[in-house]
């Protein structure tokens, strides 16, 4: 039999979720949200004739991964699949990650309320990693009543339920760790990016340093990171504190930050080693995306860097949320090639994992999305059969 003919048939079925919600000013564009109701979009991938208790949840904070080819593989294999949008789709400017989290929580309890899963296995692909790891801290144990920027929201009321399982695959530590990973520390101006310190430099073609860089050059590299991360937030923090002393009606701002996909793991790749390709990212050339329009949080608001960029503010931290969870079993897979998510993430991942149902795969030479590697794909899929079958969270294996 052909790998076409034994792939289980499948429908795209929409999901719409809508409830009342009040806020204070409009966050995205358009309806959702202006009108007093959050609306959510996802897409159920669902076998024909193949019922199951059993339902895969991906969801990202911004992005919509119906198209993947891990969802989609997953159907392939006659598994129920649910993709989610949070109110956020594929516009992470204005995004709040509490209010993620709230959106998630009505994924889950939709697939169980309405749809009839009994089982819930949150998957957290690349984002969704994190994101899946601070909802289900927050389902465990809730105790985030506000923003970081300090608006009200309440996520200990909002009878988050609980998944079943968390397989955290392909991703990083989060969004704000890791965009401080990649943040130029070379800028010293937010408003005049041409203004650098040549110290940090590493893609000037003269640069001061070039690789293989020295530990104590990455060391000091990371340390301008961080601090470059920890202006932008003092800097947000005061533009706040003065829109609320003006008491105007002015509630928020959006900027630019510039030059965000500079790593010293991307052009030597004796830092951080794995399969990786060399001077390559998911993006593609690092030199180009580092000042490409689709960088990480190159557009944002004053409250959505407190939430989902600031390296000492945001909720969504992965170690800290992972340090929380011990409920339910986790399987995480690293892929050893991949080119979005450092080589150092998975580990802090897995020895912060509190829970002590725990297991870790790598696949070697697997990229982040598996383009052109339909084996390894395959193997990440038996993984994940494997191991929801060992933990009785899948009644019985897909038929082939």
């Amino acid at each position: 039999m052909s790998e076409a003919q034994s792939r289980c048939v499948w429908d795209r079925v929409p999901i719409v979720l809508s409830f009342a919600e009040q806020v204070k000013m409009t966050e995205t564009y358009g309806f959702v949200g202006s009108q007093g109701r959050t609306v959510l979009e996802g897409q159920r991938l669902l076998p024909r004739d193949r019922p199951s208790d059993t339902v895969y949840l991906f969801m990202h904070p911004t992005s919509t991964l119906q198209l993947l080819p891990m969802p989609t593989s997953l159907a392939d294999a006659g598994l129920h699949v649910m993709c989610c949008g949070s109110r956020y789709a594929k516009n992470d400017s204005a995004l709040i990650m509490e209010k993620v989290a709230f959106d998630l929580g009505q994924y889950i309890r939709h697939a169980r309320e309405v749809l009839g899963y009994r089982k819930v296995i949150l998957v957290g692909w690349s984002g969704g990693g994190s994101l899946s790891l601070f909802y289900q801290a927050q389902a465990e144990k809730p105790s985030i009543t506000h923003t970081p920027a300090g608006d009200a929201y309440d996520l200990t009321t909002a009878n988050l339920p609980q998944a079943d399982g968390i397989i955290f695959i392909a991703a990083h530590l989060s969004r704000a760790e890791t965009l401080t990973e990649w943040l130029d520390p070379s800028l010293t101006d937010e408003l005049r990016p041409d203004v650098r310190d040549p110290e940090f430099d590493i893609y000037a073609p003269n640069a001061l340093h070039k690789p293989p860089f020295s530990a104590d050059y990455i060391a000091r590299f990371r340390a301008a990171q961080v601090a470059r991360n920890r202006k932008i937030t003092d800097w947000v923090r005061d533009t706040l504190d003065f829109l609320k002393r003006k008491d105007d009606g002015e509630m928020e701002r959006g900027f630019v930050v510039h030059r965000t996909m500079c790593d010293v793991r991307w052009i030597d790749p004796a830092v951080d080693p794995n399969d990786r390709k060399p001077n390559w990212t998911y993006l593609g050339d690092p030199r180009i995306v580092n000042a490409g329009p689709a960088g990480l949080a190159r557009f944002s608001t004053l409250r959505s860097w407190l939430s989902q960029w600031s390296y000492d503010l945001s909720n969504a931290k992965g170690p800290m949320n992972a340090a929380k969870i011990t409920g339910v079993p986790v399987l995480q897979i690293e892929n050893n090639a991949d080119d979005a998510v450092p080589a150092t993430h998975n580990p802090a991942i897995r020895d912060a994992l509190a829970t002590k149902d725990k297991e870790f795969v790598q696949i070697r030479h697997a990229t982040h999305y598996y383009l052109g590697q339909p084996e390894l794909l395959a193997q990440c899929i038996e993984t994940v059969i494997d191991w929801s079958l060992r933990k009785q969270l899948l009644d019985r294996r897909p038929a082939g």
